[in-house]
């Protein structure tokens, strides 16, 4: 991620302990991922019990999209950590919006999150 692009959007996460920043929404021909930072970076799985992410997304012309994975890993300089979540299928072309709910789940808690990321779409 390029430090100095403003983020899309912003919020705190896991009890206001880190802060999420979404950087990307790109889409594919068979969906779209969200491209995030969280910082500080989470904590190392081996260490630590693991913090899972889940998503769930409605666009403002009510299609659903369900979670179809993701990964992240801690920044080599260690400060943060980079990943990105995938949903399906493709946003609708016309979408000029979508709502997202991130889930983190950790040591059997869940900490959700809602945003909203504008889209590429054209509604007439």
């Amino acid at each position: 991620m390029k430090p100095h692009r403003a983020p899309l959007a912003s919020a705190p996460i896991l009890n206001v302990a880190h802060e999420l920043s979404v950087h990307r929404l790109k889409q594919r021909d068979d969906s779209f991922s969200i491209h995030y930072t969280i910082t500080p970076p989470l904590p190392d799985q081996e260490d630590n019990a693991p913090v899972l992410l889940a998503l769930e997304a409605t666009d403002d012309l009510g299609s659903a999209y369900l979670d179809w994975g993701g990964a992240y890993g801690t920044a080599a300089d260690g400060t943060h950590t980079n990943g990105s979540i995938s949903a399906q299928p493709v946003l609708a072309a016309e979408a000029t919006e979508v709502r997202i709910r991130i889930m983190f789940l950790r040591e059997g808690e869940e900490h959700p999150i809602d945003l909203a990321l504008r889209t590429s779409g054209t509604r007439l």
